[in-house]
């Protein structure tokens, strides 16, 4: 049987630490409750001596969520502890989770304690907090860069005092994994009692090793591993969530270890911190980044095409990331041109393919990337026939400081080449002018995001809008160029929706024959 590692999540206290990435307390509660149907086996929501919202925050989490277990956190002080223990008085599970510095860089320069009264302020606290829960872990911070002769000490008196959990963190992200996973092996050899309790690790990722160094922690006996979504937190972030998970995943034959998770949750939860800290995701972030699993090159594309697997080691459908496996770029080629076009009912002949290619990759030179919604547009002029059936034709907007935003739109219809206009306000200019759009196109498409990324430098640069929606449970993304970044986001809208309702009516059609 595969041993069981424990997912401790601290999203919510050490990756909310990172600048910029606060949370409101209900961004908080709403992020447990996302963690909670991810199925992390337990949650550190957040530092409760820190504010008073902090506090009410971890106390609704602690009282709703009775199904995981709620880690309270302190530091070895004893208002600290009262505060994380009335916190989570109404949790079903609950542990409390006290720290203190280890190396001896910490001890001089920022406790400015000696080693001895490191000790002796450990045994008073994890006595004191013995008292109001039966769970204790204690993490000695900074352990990597400690003596492990301090550290065999501290691990010690923490298990004599009764923590029942012994955390080692590589709080700076100095340790090497042939460093750290043995680490773990020493503590327990040369410390009493050591063999009797559970052990845990928490890395950061100041060297790109975190999630590397959790493996070598596992591989020592640890069972386990304290994570954030994303990889969020101080400095360049803790180990990544999604990254361990689906390691473990990939590689259980390897490593014989198996989680909890549930990896089709895994892309929703990494959306929604993701906005909650306004923290955008790096395109190449393994999982749950952009390119994880788009590919341009024409080789790689012919191979994908003919199996997934050549050149993917994970289904990303099964984390509910949506299937896009192919971005369409110069290094494409015709076969994968051919084959996003008849993702659209749209079938080219050999004359037909050679002139959107060529269209294709002059285009491909100035965007980089072709969106579903170029292509079309080019296979239009290449064919002479209109392809997508709406086009924004004219857009005009009325903003002011102290007023509704005010705003005209006027789409044409392929069906019958016929222009409308259409009115709306907004409390913003965008919000008028999806308002507008929406009532134009008959389709039920949600607007889900919107990037905005400037393509130059100076007032009069161009602005590059890319848009998503969803329809019918499916993401369609449109892009669109151009200086007024309100006009680009329109088009991209609009794009993205021309997407949707060609795939609606693909599917339609499909539905049809196959009943004939």
């Amino acid at each position: 049987m595969k041993k069981k590692i424990n997912i401790f999540d601290t999203t919510l206290r050490d990756g909310e630490q990172a600048p910029g990435a606060s949370l409101r307390p209900e961004q908080k509660i709403m992020i447990a409750r996302q963690l909670a149907r991810l199925g992390v086996d337990t949650i550190e929501p957040g530092f409760a001596i820190s504010s008073p919202g902090e506090f009410q925050a971890i106390q609704q989490i602690s009282r709703e969520l009775q199904d995981v277990e709620i880690c309270g956190f302190a530091r070895c002080v004893k208002a600290d502890i009262d505060a994380a223990v009335a916190a989570t008085r109404d949790a079903a599970r609950r542990r409390l989770h006290l720290f203190v510095s280890a190396s001896q860089i910490h001890l001089q320069h920022q406790l400015r304690k000696t080693e001895d009264q490191v000790i002796d302020l450990m045994r008073e606290m994890i006595a004191y907090g013995k008292q109001f829960v039966e769970q204790i872990e204690f993490s000695p911070m900074d352990a990597s860069r400690a003596s492990e002769e301090f550290l065999y000490r501290m691990v010690e008196t923490a298990i004599e005092e009764g923590a029942t959990i012994i955390n080692i963190p590589d709080t700076m992200g100095y340790a090497l994994p042939e460093e750290f996973g043995p680490l773990f092996a020493r503590i327990r050899q040369n410390v009493r009692g050591g063999d009797k309790v559970v052990y845990s690790a928490h890395c950061h990722n100041d060297l790109g090793l975190a999630v590397a160094n959790s493996l070598a922690a596992i591989r020592h006996g640890v069972t386990q591993v304290e994570v954030s979504v994303n990889g969020v937190g101080e400095r360049a972030g803790n180990c990544s969530l999604e990254e361990l998970v689906m390691a473990i995943e990939t590689r259980s034959d390897a490593l014989g270890v198996e989680t909890n998770i549930r990896t089709s949750e895994i892309f929703e939860t990494s959306r929604m911190v993701s906005r909650a800290m306004h923290f955008p995701i790096a395109y190449n972030k393994p999982i749950v980044g952009r390119n994880a699993f788009q590919h341009e090159s024409g080789i790689h594309q012919d191979g994908l095409l003919k199996n997934r697997n050549t050149y993917e080691i994970m289904d990303p459908e099964a984390m509910g990331i949506p299937r896009s496996m192919i971005v369409l770029g110069k290094h494409s080629g015709r076969h994968a041109i051919k084959h996003r076009a008849s993702e659209y009912g749209i079938t080219l002949e050999d004359r037909e393919l050679d002139e959107v290619y060529n269209r294709f990759k002059v285009k491909a030179d100035e965007t980089k990337i072709v969106t579903d919604d170029v292509l079309l547009q080019l296979i239009g002029e290449s064919t002479e026939q209109a392809i997508e059936p709406y086009a924004l034709t004219e857009l005009q907007v009325l903003a002011g400081s102290n007023r509704s935003r005010i705003a005209s739109v006027t789409i044409r219809a392929a069906e019958d080449n016929a222009e409308r206009t259409y009115t709306g306000a907004g409390e913003g200019p965008l919000e008028a002018v999806i308002g507008c759009i929406r009532e134009a196109m008959p389709v039920d498409a949600r607007f889900e995001d919107l990037e905005l990324h400037s393509l130059s430098t100076g007032e009069d640069a161009f602005g590059e809008a890319v848009v998503t929606v969803v329809c019918q449970g499916k993401r369609y993304r449109g892009t669109a160029i151009h200086r007024d970044i309100i006009f680009a986001a329109a088009r991209a809208y609009v794009s993205a929706c021309n997407s949707a309702i060609m795939a609606v009516r693909l599917s339609q059609e499909g539905k049809q024959a196959a009943g004939q």
